[in-house]
């Protein structure tokens, strides 16, 4: 009976043991908070907000520049800063020079200009990964859009993925369905993605990436059907045929600066810049097209959704704890 009695307690001593050891390696992402830095870098938002307040004055589009390099961080390797690197040490390609953000991505030297902000304030404490994920909050609530509490707490990659940046980001040419599928490989859903395009509300797209529309859709010798013939006309006139495929445009020409609901008005008249654009409302039997409907008549509804959106996009797979490191130069791995 004794014997009994001692080992059904070192049972009970055993399970309370394992219990606290698996909730000690829970996911990563239940270890990012909103109040990571509340004691180490008290002012790190409104720190990451000014620097974004005094670059917004002399380049209009950084805002939108600052959100996108977050969702290109994040779909390559997590939210792990690693679209930041460049070649050096151990680093023989960067992802800033795959085909989606070559001569696209921007913004880098705005995010150098908050890390040297963060470093007087508070040297060695938030991470470059963190720094991408509030400069994108900071960027859409500055243009009218929503604001949302940003969960912090990662750390910084040690490697670059250029081959993952040239086949995991979306491009703008490909169909729904293979947008689609790029987001659900990082556990984003339908409405996630409609929310998250609303993004285009703001910022520029060079003419390369939707002069196919313009002239030869698909192969056919002819404009995409789905384009508004005036707003045709006038993107041909800017982006003329076997012209500079650099020239820029605004990917919401209604408010090209402001976060709102009107990019998804604009698909509903057959005005998306981009084909993946007009796709979330001109393909055929989509379940996109009651989200771009629903959104475009309510504001509140596209912000909800947007920055729930931003906060499951910035838990894919963040490096936590021990994990990684805090970088000194976001440019570059620790000690190379």
């Amino acid at each position: 009976m004794l014997s009994t009695t001692y080992n059904n307690n070192s049972f009970f001593l055993l399970t309370i043991i394992i219990l606290l050891v698996l909730s000690s390696v829970s996911p990563s992402n239940a270890q990012l908070s909103s109040t990571f830095y509340s004691k180490t870098c008290p002012k790190v938002s409104s720190i990451v907000r000014n620097v974004i307040k005094q670059a917004r004055k002399s380049d209009p589009r950084i805002t939108a520049s600052l959100t996108r390099l977050h969702f290109h961080d994040c779909f390559v390797n997590g939210c792990d800063a690693s679209l930041l690197l460049d070649v050096g040490g151990n680093i023989t390609q960067s992802e800033k020079t795959a085909g989606p953000n070559n001569n696209s991505a921007r913004g880098f030297n705005v995010i150098d200009n908050i890390k040297a902000a963060l470093n007087s304030s508070c040297p060695g404490v938030v991470s470059c990964a963190d720094i991408l994920a509030l400069a994108a909050e900071a960027s859409v609530s500055l243009e009218k859009g929503p604001s949302w509490k940003v969960l912090l707490g990662r750390r910084d990659g040690l490697t670059a993925n250029k081959t993952g940046a040239n086949t995991l980001l979306p491009t703008p040419f490909e169909t729904l369905a293979q947008i689609t599928a790029k987001f659900s490989a990082v556990n984003l859903n339908i409405t996630d993605l409609v929310a998250l395009s609303g993004a285009h509300t703001f910022g520029r797209a060079q003419c390369q990436f939707f002069s196919q529309r313009l002239y030869n859709f698909s192969g056919t010798g002819n404009p995409d059907p789905t384009l508004n013939a005036t707003y045709l006309t006038t993107l041909q006139q800017s982006c003329p045929q076997n012209g500079n495929g650099s020239t820029l445009n605004n990917l919401d020409p209604s408010s090209p600066n402001t976060f709102d609901k009107n990019y998804f008005t604009n698909l509903l008249n057959n005005r998306g810049l981009l084909q993946t654009d007009q796709e979330l409302f001109s393909t055929n039997g989509s379940s996109t097209i009651s989200i771009v409907r629903n959104f475009a008549n309510n504001k509140n509804a596209f912000f909800q959704a947007f920055a729930q959106a931003m906060i499951k996009m910035g838990n894919i797979s963040p490096l936590t704890g021990t994990q990684g490191e805090i970088r000194a130069d976001c440019k570059k791995v620790n000690g190379s």
